[in-house]
């Protein structure tokens, strides 16, 4: 019999639609329940494609003596974390100030007040490893609850001031000038890895975002150990594991330092981030291997994770059936020289071992390995690399299909336009700009829909019951200023500024600090506010680059003035934790070259227009269009004639403007071409 679950939009909810335990989805019934029955709620979140909540479901919410024992003594409350990043983040932010670690599954018992007083992450159905079972978590937290009330709401009591006096400390005395940069890069540096790329040891995370700051301060600077690391980096990861050397498209992160056997899952936000920085990383070297990877990478999320509506899926499952039948991490991904041989014969198969790095012994479990790139084997057969990887590929394609995660998610999304806008302008390829602009439709229909309010998430076109957080309105209205200047429509910055309104209305407090749910907002016991980048721009930090780029745009004060106040943390934190906030120092780096306004009085799409794209000036905003009406889609147009009748751009900074030019070199030459 399905649970409350069967009615939510959220596909790791609905995983657990059929579970014997009686779920509730995060609501305020929920709590009048546990409030009714004098039982406390167990607070279960996770998300779809995570290995360890299939494994905890698996062992504990389908057992059936497990789920009796839950549903007589508490209320169980199941959360997406992709769907309520706000309720996830306040827990987590708890767990970790209990345990000093943190992770999905994230496990948390609340009193009906919603206070937390006991938390853990995935507990095994048997004792080990010093670790209690899940049954006798369940047991002790009802012996507490029923011998010790008192002790029990006196910890959450504490747990709940410690986590209100946590203000954040949002260096309001200033932007990050110089110095704080000149210090994050110096801090990079001492963590970056000489031998295989990338920052600090295993697991190693694709570092998208510090690599745009380094893309960036080159562009500024001129500084060529910015640009070794950036560039480097790409490239051990592009030929590692942790890149998909058949299908295109990345992993959710490697478990050694040496970026070989990848945590399987892959994930919108990861890609389209990724994307972007190796179209970004060609655009300043002119790379072979970015420009491949940039658009393997485009046309993977275009194949792999678009949905019917247009939209693209929120991520792909680590796991997958084997040739047992069993649930695998990996299975789909993996190779033996038994099974190279099988589908590419003796010569080929052994090309194909020494071309991928599979080996007897295998790098991965079970004599299996992870195809990558391992060695400098000299000049290729591209041909013959080609057929061997079309054969192979096939081959994968009949093999059991890993799960997809199909929700839609706002900011993720528009992370995807941003990538698949700038990747198609760069290398021709006009379908993957449509794409983006599908999905920026889709997102304009189903997620503002009737109520001009940015909702979270939704599936197969229908809006989830969610209000988008900060991190929604920041990474969708660069997607929209990304897919306006490519596009020359001006539509998409009027949307962004619809968008960046709420942010000043409804995201804002006082001394340019930001929160990342409205005020209007479901009040929970803290207000979450995150400054750091982690596997996406946080929303203060994307939302204080798109500011700072329709400000340029438009030059409203009022945008420039927010940005400028959500970038004093910034300034606080850039020189202490830069790998935790890359895109925040990114958007520093366009501050501090300007950002350019660049207008293109001439056709969308022709050669200004696209030199215009191609320069590398931080954070540079682009308008193109011609006409009368190219002033009212776009305001750096107006008043900005041909000269002789010519194309024509005007490049400008902090109110200053270049004499205009016709001549697409000189262009580029003022974009750091």
């Amino acid at each position: 019999m399905a649970n409350r679950l069967a009615q939510t939009t959220s596909p790791y909810l609905l995983q657990h639609a059929d579970n014997p335990v009686d779920w509730w989805p995060w609501s305020p019934e929920a709590f009048e329940e546990a409030r009714k029955r004098d039982v406390p709620v167990l607070l279960s979140v996770g998300y779809a494609s995570c290995h360890w909540c299939h494994v905890m479901a698996h062992e504990s919410f389908e057992d059936d003596t497990v789920a009796a024992y839950l549903n007589a003594h508490f209320v169980p409350v199941k959360v997406d974390r992709e769907e309520r990043p706000d309720v996830d983040a306040v827990y987590m932010e708890a767990v970790q100030a209990a345990t000093g670690h943190g992770g999905w599954p994230m496990t948390v018992f609340l009193t009906a007040d919603a206070e937390p007083f006991y938390f853990g992450t995935y507990f095994p159905p048997e004792a080990r490893h010093g670790s209690p079972s899940f049954q006798q978590v369940l047991e002790g937290v009802v012996a507490a609850w029923t011998d010790r009330r008192d002790e029990v709401a006196e910890v959450a009591g504490r747990i709940v001031a410690d986590l209100a006096g946590r203000s954040l400390v949002h260096g309001g005395d200033g932007v990050p000038g110089e110095s704080e940069v000149a210090q994050a890069l110096l801090g990079l540096t001492r963590e970056y890895d000489e031998q295989r790329g990338g920052f600090g040891g295993a697991p190693k995370f694709p570092p998208s975002m510090a690599v745009e700051f380094l893309l960036r301060h080159h562009a500024r600077t001129g500084s060529e150990g910015a640009l070794q690391m950036a560039a480097d980096t790409c490239s051990a990861m592009a030929r590692g594991g942790i890149y998909d050397q058949l299908g295109g498209g990345f992993a959710r992160y490697s478990v050694d330092r040496e970026w070989v056997v990848p945590h399987f899952e892959k994930m919108l936000y990861d890609n389209a981030l990724l994307c972007r920085v190796y179209a970004h990383l060609w655009r300043a070297t002119g790379s072979d291997e970015a420009r491949r990877i940039a658009l393997e990478t485009a046309d993977f999320m275009v194949r792999e994770l678009r949905t019917a509506e247009g939209g693209f899926a929120s991520a792909l499952d680590a796991d997958s059936e084997d040739a047992d039948g069993k649930h695998v991490e990996g299975a789909y991904y993996v190779w033996t020289p038994a099974q190279l041989r099988e589908v590419l014969g003796e010569d080929d198969a052994a090309f194909a071992a020494a071309h991928f790095g599979v080996t007897e012994d295998g790098t991965f479990e079970e004599g299996a390995s992870v195809l990558r790139l391992p060695g400098e084997l000299g000049p290729v057969d591209a041909d013959r690399v080609a057929d061997v990887r079309a054969r192979l590929l096939a081959a994968r394609d009949e093999r059991p299909h890993p799960g997809r995660d199909d929700k839609v998610v706002a900011a993720w999304n528009g992370l995807a336009i941003a990538a698949l806008a700038e990747t198609g302008a760069y290398f021709d390829r006009p379908d993957l700009v449509e794409r983006a602009t599908e999905a920026a439709d889709l997102l304009v229909r189903v997620h503002l829909g009737e109520v001009a309010r940015l909702t979270r998430t939704s599936k197969d076109g229908r809006a989830g019951d969610n209000a988008g957080v900060l991190e929604d309105y920041g990474d969708v209205a660069e997607g929209f200023l990304a897919l306006a200047a490519v596009t020359g429509e001006g539509a998409w910055l009027e949307f962004a500024g619809f968008l960046l309104d709420i942010v000043l209305e409804q995201f804002t407090g006082e001394g340019g600090q930001l929160y990342d749910t409205a005020h209007d907002a479901e009040q929970l016991i803290r207000r979450p506010q995150d400054p750091t980048d982690s596997a996406t721009p946080s929303g203060w930090t994307a939302a204080a680059g798109a500011l700072l780029s329709y400000a340029a745009y438009t030059g409203s004060e009022a945008h420039r003035t927010a940005a400028e106040g959500a970038l004093g943390v910034v300034k606080a934190l850039g020189p202490r934790v830069p790998r935790f906030v890359g895109w925040g120092l990114a958007v520093a780096e366009a501050l501090l070259d300007g950002p350019r306004e660049v207008a293109v009085a001439g056709p969308v799409g022709g050669e200004l227009h696209r030199t215009a794209l191609l320069g590398r000036a931080p954070g540079a905003v682009v308008a193109a269009g011609e006409g009368a009406g190219a002033g009212a889609e776009f305001p750096l147009l107006v008043d900005r004639p041909q000269v002789g009748g010519e194309p024509t751009a005007y490049v400008c900074r902090h109110f200053v403007c270049d004499a205009p030019t016709t001549d697409a070199a000189e262009l580029a030459v003022k974009l750091g071409g």
